[in-house]
């Protein structure tokens, strides 16, 4: 532990607030750091006032000026350097991840591979910042439309992808010619002061600002309202709860600004009759215990046909009772700690519920000994058994809990599936080519991910990420995402020697 803190130059006390250089007389409180693993301080973090923050977006205001002079392919070389960069620190990183959120090693490299993967995409993308051309009614005219960088973008990240969900960001906003402050999670705040300071070298080596991408680490209450209220921030892109995207939508909307809001899930996998059992176990597995259910792509539900129903559920149970639980650094542990005591504070109120509600648990839902496992945040992953119209199956529970639900035709199943408040990732195991089409279709899953014979968990950087209803109906990532980040204009040149207007319309004196 200590040696990946040395590397990165994490101190007993760091400093929350960059604007190109840090603010070391930030104003803030003290933010501690503590390790879900073994309940050790990894840090403390002095936070960034509201006099901090306007330093920052200053000095992002300056950065933007400069960087979006720059020719979208000269800002995708810088970001393959970062990409390269983060290439050689993408075993500490992984590490400092786990260190700090608690998912196992592997889950914390391939978060970092995520990083290098998007950089390389965006570095791609810059020089792929399609606009299109249209034929004008008017003779002798052209009609066409561009993209132009849109401003700063104030990027809102969760503790459960403490980086690879900026870097989504990051790497497409910088293709964009965009400026960024990043607010990351107050549970996870080291391993973004580390990203910054991997950063910091990159672009002043190309000669670009490094308040380019600036960090602000302070209280939601302060510095998280000051951020979305605040006209100067052009995007405000937040990943969290949908209580917490609501409250964003609100005071971004007063302003008329924009958001791409990434929220709550409450996904399912439908398990047909003719589904390949063992690959469906072996998907729910990953995607209900995998991150300790702490993604946003979790499987929360699976949906079984009767006949497979027992079958299925009988070999689900056996392999819960076989995941190794302890020390996410130990290659040979498949679930680590929640990421504090307060997340198991919820799943154990939700074990109540699930029980109140006429529930049954299968396996599973226990605290584990707090001396023992060095940390009082570790259980056991859960499956309970439930009806389809309890109200605990449509609320989102950030923990390993996995609801059973059975259904007779895939009618009912899609209904069954469909009726959540939320919209992220869903997927059906079957073999029937009429179920996945169905599935797929307009009259299928609503949600913005939808996969056949894979599970909910684990999308590629290639396609827009995001979901539907309380989701928030924000896309982040590969496809088509990037227009987001960029503000559209339509151009009319008129290359002949009349006037003529548009319709039809006359108007001479």
């Amino acid at each position: 532990m200590q040696n990946v803190l040395k590397l990165f130059s994490l101190d007993e006390l760091n400093y929350g607030a960059f604007a190109g250089e840090w603010i070391t007389d930030a104003g803030g409180d003290i933010l501690e750091s503590i390790s879900p693993i073994n309940n050790q301080v990894l840090g403390r973090v002095k936070q960034a006032s509201e006099k901090d923050y306007d330093i920052i977006v200053e000095r992002a205001q300056e950065a933007f000026q400069f960087w979006r002079k720059l020719p979208a392919p000269k800002r995708g070389e810088v970001l393959l350097d970062i990409g390269l960069e983060l290439k050689k620190f993408k075993e500490p990183l992984g590490k400092l991840v786990t260190l700090e959120m608690g998912k196992i090693l592997t889950e914390g490299m391939g978060e970092v591979q995520e990083m290098i993967d998007i950089c390389f995409f965006a570095t791609g993308l810059s020089r792929q910042l399609y606009g299109l051309t249209m034929h004008s009614e008017r003779p002798e005219h052209r009609m066409y439309e561009q993209w132009h960088p849109l401003g700063i973008i104030g990027i809102i990240s969760a503790f459960n992808f403490p980086v690879a969900v900026w870097s989504w960001n990051m790497a497409i906003a910088g293709a964009c010619g965009d400026a960024m402050i990043w607010k990351p999670s107050s549970k996870t705040p080291l391993t973004a002061i580390a990203c910054t300071k991997i950063i910091k070298p990159i672009l002043e080596k190309h000669g670009i600002p490094p308040a380019l991408m600036s960090l602000v680490i302070g209280k939601g209450s302060t510095i998280g309202e000051k951020l979305i209220g605040d006209r100067r921030i052009s995007l405000i892109s937040a990943t969290g709860s949908t209580q917490m995207g609501i409250r964003i939508g609100q005071v971004v909307g007063a302003r008329l600004g924009r958001t791409i809001l990434e929220l709550g899930g409450n996904n399912a996998i439908i398990v047909a009759g003719s589904a390949d059992l063992e690959m469906a176990v072996r998907s729910i597995l990953f995607g209900a215990v995998g991150t300790a259910g702490q993604r946003c792509t979790s499987t929360r539900r699976i949906i079984v046909h009767e006949s497979v129903y027992d079958k299925l559920l009988d070999r689900l149970v056996k392999s819960y009772q076989q995941v190794r639980i302890g020390n996410p650094l130990d290659s040979n542990i498949l679930m680590g700690p929640l990421v504090d005591e307060g997340a198991v504070f919820d799943m154990m109120a939700a074990l109540e519920r699930i029980k109140k509600e006429g529930g049954k648990i299968l396996v599973g839902g226990e605290r584990l000994d707090a001396q023992k496992y060095g940390s009082p945040c570790y259980v056991t992953p859960c499956i309970a058994e439930v009806k389809a119209d309890s109200q605990i199956v449509k609320d989102e529970t950030f923990a390993p809990v996995l609801y059973a639900l059975k259904y007779k035709d895939i009618e009912e199943a899609i209904h069954i599936h469909n009726n959540v408040p939320q919209g992220l990732s869903s997927a059906i195991f079957t073999r029937n080519l009429q179920e996945s089409e169905l599935f797929l279709s307009h009259r299928g899953s609503d949600c913005g991910i939808a996969n056949v014979n894979i599970g909910t968990s684990g999308a590629e950087i290639g396609g827009a990420f995001g979901g539907e209803k309380e989701t928030g109906g924000g896309r982040e990532s590969g496809s088509d995402a990037w227009k987001a980040y960029m503000r559209r204009q339509t151009n009319t040149i008129n290359w002949s020697n009349a006037l003529p207007l548009a319709q039809g319309v006359k108007f001479d004196i």
